[in-house]
């Protein structure tokens, strides 16, 4: 692809990483057969060479954006599918976080969208604050057809009942279990503690079953990544440092193996902190010291020796590679592989590169292409005949989960750590009969 920026353009490093990034798609459109919105919408506007040209178009004139450019980009999950695809390696997540970045710079979104997306940057970082806007929505689930339509789905997917908050996701020290073979902080992350917070003690118990020191450390929290993809890229930078200072502490004092992730949405993140931070002298080589350290949980279990004591019963279990995982992080058999040595017999579901519909805020944000692709997801996971689910990320937990329970379905979703946990002498998980 040619591009015409110019000297003074190019003396910025954003524009110059875009302009790097921009030239090697070579117009193949191998992408535009993955993509989900293109699969859904058919416009070529909604694929990521559609996308791509309109973001070239925005960033070479330097001006505002325009509505059509933040329309189409606003409809990308980032699920990356695109970037497995692409024969040319185009770093399509590098240049879209630009592309949103560039909007939430020059373009002025009407009010009711831009209250909706600074409530959201305000509410879910938060543990606290997000836990009591649930128990807000869970009061209001009954008013719901009075809300416009947007909030009418947020508190639609609120949950009907809010676990209690864990003791676990405070800053600590849980000990291995024998002879300690390695030391790791755990992200507790922030959604995912509130939603479900039986994932990070169903992680701990496992990971000190099989020899691992485990600290939450003080002062880490949201990995930054959900006001990442919505542009805040000053909220999600200063996100990012206060990890990097927590871990680095860290391990600059007794020492880190590894930083494990177990919500893969916020590992693509935190492995990419090096080059957010890049260009930031003060963080950059801290950020590429934690991104290097930063593991999802089956990266690390595969190098430990998993121990299933035989006890859980046959089961076929549909594996849902959540596409931050599979297209960010290129993990794509570790889970399968632990799932299978603990004895659950595993399935892959059809059309597994396509993605759920959760993506961060995405299914708050666009509720009507969430859902397709939702209601396209559980179709292919019924079509397995398996009898639950295991995935690696929360959000597409809760998407998946909620779509079942939607139309009756009791399919027990459950976060891979869930079923491993169980497989070598945990408890059993709540609510699998």
């Amino acid at each position: 692809m040619q591009t015409a920026f110019t000297l003074a353009q190019l003396a910025d490093p954003n524009i110059a990483e875009a302009n790097t990034i921009l030239r090697k798609c070579v117009h193949c459109g191998f992408c535009t057969a993955t993509c989900p919105t293109y699969a859904l919408l058919g416009d070529e506007r909604d694929s990521p060479r559609g996308r791509i040209y309109l973001i070239k178009q925005m960033l070479e004139g330097g001006e505002a954006a325009t509505e059509e450019t933040v329309r189409h980009v606003d409809r990308c999950l980032s699920c990356l599918s695109c970037m497995t695809t692409c024969p040319s390696s185009v770093h399509y997540m590098h240049l879209v976080d630009h592309a949103r970045a560039h909007i939430e710079q020059t373009y002025k979104r009407p009010f009711l969208d831009r209250a909706l997306r600074g409530l959201l940057a305000w509410l879910l970082p938060y543990p606290g604050r997000f836990r009591l806007a649930l128990r807000g929505a869970m009061l209001a689930r009954p008013f719901a057809g009075l809300l416009p339509a947007k909030l009418r789905g947020m508190v639609q997917m609120a949950p009907k009942r809010l676990p209690k908050a864990s003791v676990q996701d405070r800053p600590g020290i849980h000990k291995a279990h024998g002879e300690r073979k390695k030391r790791v902080a755990l992200m507790t992350g922030c959604a995912q503690q509130v939603l479900d917070p039986a994932i990070n003690e169903a992680t701990i118990r496992l990971l000190n079953r099989h020899g691992c020191e485990v600290v939450v450390a003080p002062g880490a929290g949201c990995c930054g990544a959900l006001t990442h993809h919505m542009g805040k890229e000053h909220d999600a930078h200063q996100k990012a440092k206060a990890n990097i200072a927590a871990w680095c502490a860290e391990a600059d004092g007794e020492g880190l193996d590894a930083i494990v992730i177990n919500a893969s949405g916020c590992g693509t993140t935190v492995k990419d902190y090096g080059f957010m931070l890049r260009n930031d002298a003060a963080w950059a080589e801290k950020a590429a010291r934690v991104s290097g350290l930063a593991k999802d949980v089956t990266e690390l279990l595969l190098d430990l020796d998993l121990q299933p004591n035989g006890a859980v019963p046959a089961m076929t279990i549909a594996y849902h590679s959540a596409c931050s995982l599979q297209h960010g992080q290129k993990i794509t058999t570790a889970p399968k592989q632990l799932l299978s040595r603990a004895g659950f017999q595993v399935k892959d579901v059809p059309e597994g590169h396509l993605c759920c519909g959760s993506a961060g805020t995405y299914n708050l944000l666009q509720p009507e292409l969430a859902g397709q692709l939702r209601e396209r997801k559980l179709r292919n996971i019924q079509s397995t005949g398996a009898s639950a689910v295991a995935a690696g990320n929360i959000g597409c937990l809760v998407q998946i989960a909620g779509g079942a329970e939607a139309t009756g379905n009791k399919l027990p979703v459950l976060h891979t750590v869930q079923w491993l946990d169980w497989a070598t002498g945990g408890p059993k998980p709540e609510g699998l009969d």
